[in-house]
């Protein structure tokens, strides 16, 4: 086996659970850092974790690291890397994105030109060539430098795993598929029990609930930059891990997982969604306001992402809307809270103090995942 580092970034605050889905797929974890976890595997493990990791944003190959507090260092250090083991001499190759923390080099425009053309000289040696065509697959690099050590990848995703291949509509404020996947998983719900979202938007819970209910690998319906790289990764990689995720996949469950929304045009675009995401079927979506917000059975689970009220009008609307949240969640019997959110009088309004807050950055807005902890259910007995 091929030994290779690869690292998966997540939001800030959800390595955890992204810990749990790595040791989940069967590899082992090297290391966990604020918003990324390494772990080690081969290429058949650069093709199943793009396909069935829910809450990692990309999946980054390693190819080198090492210390530079100066661009002579920078330069040096990246022509040691060989970039050759995995560009071709016709490969299409870039610094798609360079990232600088508390690092003594800052300038990322300079950090990426002389990555580059340390990667030029380092090929020119090898293929024995002046000049490079770059018209064959695309291998973009992305470089992290934190407290000087550098860290250079090779983008295997492209577009963001965020982008699952099923959203073409989008609300106002929408949360991304990996990061309500991920506040779904720190939540105790369960496919057999109840789950509403009284603000669905476009549907992002509801979907995810539903995708991860019926098991459906959030990579199924799209594709990935490693698929060009017929020079590392074989092409029955990518078919059989598909052909795992449509084994593993049960279509024909029944869960009880609705979404609501005021605007009937919102709803109609989370119902479209739902379709090309292939769970429409398993997902109730209806226009409702929150103050019909009810439900006949005990101990569900309401997981939402209320407005925030980022234009000024929509703030004076916030104090009755999150407490008449708070109205119909109390009316609920036995029923667990879990909403984000980035309206600090929140608690205030919906009348209880969180039993659990986190604070979660959704792109670059803080926001709060408070917890609102219902009973348990009884535990079955067995037959």
């Amino acid at each position: 086996m091929e030994y290779l580092e690869l690292i998966a970034p997540c939001h800030f605050g959800m390595e955890s659970v992204l810990k749990r889905e790595i040791y989940d797929l069967g590899y082992e974890i090297s290391q966990v850092e604020d918003g990324r976890v390494t772990f080690l595997g081969d290429w058949e493990a650069v093709v199943r974790a793009n396909i069935f990791l829910r809450t990692a944003e990309r999946i980054l190959l390693k190819a080198g690291t090492f210390q530079a507090r100066t661009f002579e260092e920078l330069f040096q250090g990246t022509k040691e890397i060989p970039w050759e083991r995995y560009i071709p001499a016709d490969g299409k190759f870039w610094v798609t994105k360079a990232t600088s923390v508390r690092s003594t080099l800052f300038s990322t425009s300079d950090i990426q030109s002389i990555i580059k053309k340390a990667m030029v000289e380092r090929l020119k040696t090898v293929y024995h060539q002046e000049w490079f065509s770059e018209e064959g697959a695309s291998y973009p690099v992305r470089a992290f430098l934190l407290k000087d050590q550098v860290t250079l990848t090779l983008d295997t995703t492209g577009e963001s795993l965020h982008r699952r291949g099923y959203r073409i509509y989008k609300s106002k404020a929408p949360l991304t598929e990996t990061l309500a996947a991920a506040l779904l998983m720190l939540t105790p719900w369960r496919k057999d029990r109840i789950l509403v979202d009284p603000f669905c938007g476009s549907g992002t819970f509801p979907i995810e609930a539903a995708m991860m209910a019926a098991n459906m690998a959030p990579g199924m319906k799209r594709n990935f930059l490693g698929e060009t790289w017929e020079n590392l990764i074989l092409e029955e990689l990518w078919e059989d891990a598909r052909e795992e995720a449509k084994d593993l996949a049960d279509v024909n469950i029944r869960p009880d997982i609705q979404g609501y929304d005021l605007d009937s045009d919102v709803v109609r675009a989370a119902r479209e969604n739902a379709r090309l995401a292939g769970v429409d079927h398993l997902i109730h979506f209806q226009q409702r306001p929150v103050s019909a917000l009810s439900h006949p059975k005990k101990y569900g689970f309401l997981v939402t992402n209320p407005p925030y009220g980022e234009r000024l009008e929509e703030k004076e609307n916030l104090p009755a809307l999150y407490r008449e949240l708070g109205e119909r969640f109390a009316a609920l019997d036995s029923w667990s809270a879990y909403i984000i959110t980035a309206y600090e009088d929140a608690e205030k309004y919906i009348g209880r103090k969180a039993d659990k807050n986190r604070k979660i950055y959704n792109g670059m807005m803080k926001t709060y995942f408070y917890q609102f902890l219902g009973p348990k259910p009884p535990r079955k007995k067995d037959e």
